[in-house]
């Protein structure tokens, strides 16, 4: 008896799937629980666990296919040592789209008794397109996604229907093309892409700057840091402090803690920080909720978790999803200063920097100081200069004098 794999709920407005790497062939046997194949959605990448123990005995799916929730892509066969099928030489019919044979202009759309994909459904209510007018293509006529942007195709329907084709490459030198390499972006690097634009299109986003004398809490921490580690269990870094400021920062200048939803502005009564964490699959932004709440070791605690959860694929949809603002930490990395990306529908983020001495003047003494250049980009529509420069200027006090972290102020 033959146990089907399929593609599981992926979380909130998650529809679809790429199917990264596949970690057992046809023939190979499977434990229960075991990871048997590798998703990469929009977010997060996930491993799809077998169900049952057995033996792979159908892969329906290739390395790079786009499948959406609910799809089959393998079967099981129940009992060790099960005898193993050929795999398949073509996807199944449900993941492999055949293209539609054109119909005549005259013809309605057949009607399917099968339900309009997730993202098919969500386009045609978007677009207010009737089931009746798209044609479906897919497994006994459900209508898919690329059925409902034919239909606007031949409608007129808007442009923003489909995206605009990316400008043509122009070739390579005969000399160059053959030491050239072209590899498919995944889809959480595509996404990242289509979401950076987005933010830089939709937004009014400016960046104001400030710098931080870094001297006090790095006093602090040298002070405190091993009898910390000792009583918490985790070591006492910078994002703890930077962390607890911002939501300092926030309760006194909330628009920079809200959000745009049409003509209305969400303001949060909450601060759910999403942590920027680079990974050699790209930037993701866990999240750590109601931080405004947690004290400093609790949010160490909360980070390193995330951290690295992050870095062994490991983070869950609900790590990723309702942030409020972004605190990105490109100093690890040896940035001066740059101009963060609002990650949208958030209104700010904050960047930070690399720690460098420099000559400061201090009571009329030039001293040397470990200073720190922040950077606030904000959505401009929502958030005046006035509230985003003082809301900087609160994080700058707030380090320099770590004291009112402890008192409040």
């Amino acid at each position: 008896m033959s146990t089907e794999v399929r593609v599981p709920t992926l979380g909130e407005s998650v529809t679809e799937a790429t199917i990264g790497q596949w970690f057992k062939k046809v023939g190979d046997t499977v434990a229960a629980d075991e990871p048997i194949v590798e998703l990469e959605t929009d977010k997060v990448t996930i491993e799809v666990p077998a169900p049952v123990a057995g033996t792979l005995e159908a892969v329906n799916v290739n390395e790079g296919d786009t499948v959406e929730v609910g799809a089959l892509i393998a079967a099981i066969a129940a009992g060790e040592g099960a005898p193993a099928k050929k795999a398949e030489e073509k996807p199944a019919a449900a993941e492999k789209k055949p293209e539609p044979a054109p119909a005549a202009a005259a013809q309605p759309a057949a009607k399917s008794d099968m339900p309009a994909a997730p993202s098919a459904a969500k386009m045609m209510e978007e677009k207010g397109v009737s089931a009746d007018a798209v044609e479906g293509s897919g497994k006994r006529g459900q209508v898919l996604k690329e059925d409902v942007l034919k239909a606007l195709e031949k409608t007129g329907g808007e442009a923003k229907a489909a995206p605009a084709p990316a400008a043509a490459r122009a070739p390579s030198p005969a000399e160059d093309a053959p030491r050239e390499e072209r590899v498919k972006m995944t889809r959480l690097r595509q996404t990242i892409a289509k979401r950076l634009k987005d933010a830089q299109s939709t937004a009014a986003m400016l960046t104001t700057f400030n710098e931080v004398d870094m001297k006090p809490v790095m006093d602090l921490r040298s002070q405190y840091k091993d009898l910390f580690e000792k009583k918490h269990g985790v070591k006492l870094g910078f994002m703890g402090f930077f962390t607890k400021a911002v939501t300092h920062a926030l309760k006194e200048i909330p628009a920079v803690n809200a959000e745009i939803d049409g003509t209305d502005i969400i303001y949060k009564n909450f601060a759910h920080i999403g942590v920027a964490v680079g990974t050699e699959k790209g930037l993701v932004v866990p999240v750590v909720r109601d931080a405004d709440q947690m004290t400093i070791a609790e949010i160490e605690k909360e980070i390193g978790r995330l951290g690295k959860a992050a870095r062994d694929g490991q983070l869950s949809m609900a790590d990723m999803q309702g942030g409020t603002f972004t605190i990105s930490n490109g100093g690890v990395y040896g940035s001066l200063m740059s101009t963060p990306i609002l990650n949208a529908p958030q209104s700010g983020i904050l960047g930070m920097h690399k720690i460098q001495e420099r000559p400061m003047v201090v009571d009329g003494q030039i001293v040397i100081r470990p200073m720190m250049y922040l950077a606030l980009s904000y959505d401009h529509r929502i958030v005046d200069g006035k509230e985003a420069v003082t809301f900087l200027v609160r994080v700058k006090e707030s380090l320099e004098d770590p004291q009112r972290l402890v008192l409040d102020l």
